[in-house]
């Protein structure tokens, strides 16, 4: 069983009042998580589901006294996929208030819900977690970084799926189920989307605009949406899991681009799977994009499961000097671009050095990857 990078964390918040939230895509492993930390769990324990509708019922609106009757003499509460429950964040409110005793732990497979619903219910009352595909660092801990290293040509193509990496062999059907099956389900369930062949053709139209900026009224136009919807949808599949923005660093200069974004996907396997296009990273076109994807998805799994806290940017002017990646954290600014080939020959635009002076500055070759995330 390959070990997560939070369970040392989400154990060590087990014996205190405040609620466990865990978030992050589906089949990432979240149950698997809480079943691997079971035996830590004070007991007896109580696992309810939000996929059924009883519990939905129950927690929607409820009582104290009529949860301290359903729960009886349990001690730990589990409630996975609380994001199909209304009102789930006051309904943990009202435990972690009234029930004392009883340590409440909740997943969910999308923020959206669960965001807007616990965020300000549960202030001060949660610890919150973020658990993503598997990531470079958990693999390496797993089988050691020569033979990580070695899969990673597959891991540009295939990603970090649990179900992917657990079945070799099997990836590309397993990913187009993957993200025909569970991919948009949050979304279509509470958003109500009506047409979901318009959201599908804004995914591919993200998955082939990997590490360019994005225009939301491009996007638009491709998937047949006005700016505001492509704008919220895009919004939807951030807060769901399988994308993620990055905004532009703009202070020091008259022509840098200062509301641009780019958009990257949280696995690289989802992002192929989307477009159907599984050849060999040797062959690729679009290998450059693959990298800086697969790298800068890597460094967001790093940085949460270490709890580090940053800025993050990329940096573009309207002279098309551009650079990938860039982190500012306690003062410093460091600044990346992604490599596929370490051999390649290039720097960084003198504008942006004379611009931020001191920044310190790296390529990210798979020679170095592991200096960069772990």
């Amino acid at each position: 069983m390959i070990s997560r990078a939070i369970a040392v964390s989400v154990q060590k918040r087990l014996k205190d009042e405040k609620a466990i939230i865990l978030l992050g895509p589906r089949q990432v492993g979240k149950s698997t998580l809480l079943q691997q930390l079971s035996s830590k769990f004070t007991k007896p324990i109580m696992w309810w589901n939000g996929n059924d509708a009883d519990i939905r019922t129950i927690l929607s609106n409820t009582t104290a006294t009529s949860l301290r009757a359903l729960l009886g003499k349990s001690k730990t509460l589990i409630i996975d996929e609380a994001q199909r429950i209304e009102n789930i964040g006051l309904s943990i409110k009202l435990m972690i208030d009234q029930l004392k005793d009883v340590k409440v732990i909740a997943t969910g497979s999308s923020a959206f819900e669960l965001a807007n619903h616990i965020n300000e219910p549960l202030t001060g009352r949660k610890w919150e977690y973020n658990l993503f595909p598997f990531s470079f660092g958990e693999m390496v801990e797993e089988h050691g970084l020569l033979t990580e290293k070695r899969l990673l040509d597959h891991r540009l193509v295939y990603g970090y799926y649990p179900e992917i990496v657990n079945n070799p062999g099997e990836e590309e059907i397993r990913l187009k189920q993957l993200s025909d099956s569970y991919l948009y389900k949050d979304l279509l369930i509470w958003e109500k989307i009506q047409k979901p062949d318009k959201m599908e053709k804004l995914i591919q139209a993200l998955a082939f605009q990997v590490g360019n900026e994005v225009s939301y009224h491009e996007l638009g136009q491709l998937a047949g949406l006005d700016n505001q919807t492509a704008e919220k949808y895009i919004d939807l599949l951030e807060k769901a899991f399988i994308v993620f923005r990055l905004g532009s660093l703009s202070r020091n200069l008259r022509n840098e681009l200062k509301k641009s974004r780019k958009i990257y996907f949280y696995d690289n396997g989802i992002r192929n799977a989307v477009i159907n296009q599984f050849s060999p990273a040797v062959l690729r076109q679009d290998i450059g994009a693959l990298w800086e994807n697969f790298v800068i998805s890597e460094r967001v799994k790093f940085l949460a499961y270490k709890q580090i806290n940053c800025n993050q940017y990329f940096w573009r002017t309207h002279a098309q000097q551009e650079i990938d990646y860039i982190e500012e954290r306690n003062g410093s600014m460091n600044a990346y671009e992604m490599k596929w080939n370490p051999r390649a020959k290039t720097k960084f635009p003198k504008t942006f050095l004379d611009a931020y002076a001191g920044a310190e500055t790296r390529f990210i070759t798979p020679d170095n990857l592991n200096e960069f995330l772990l």
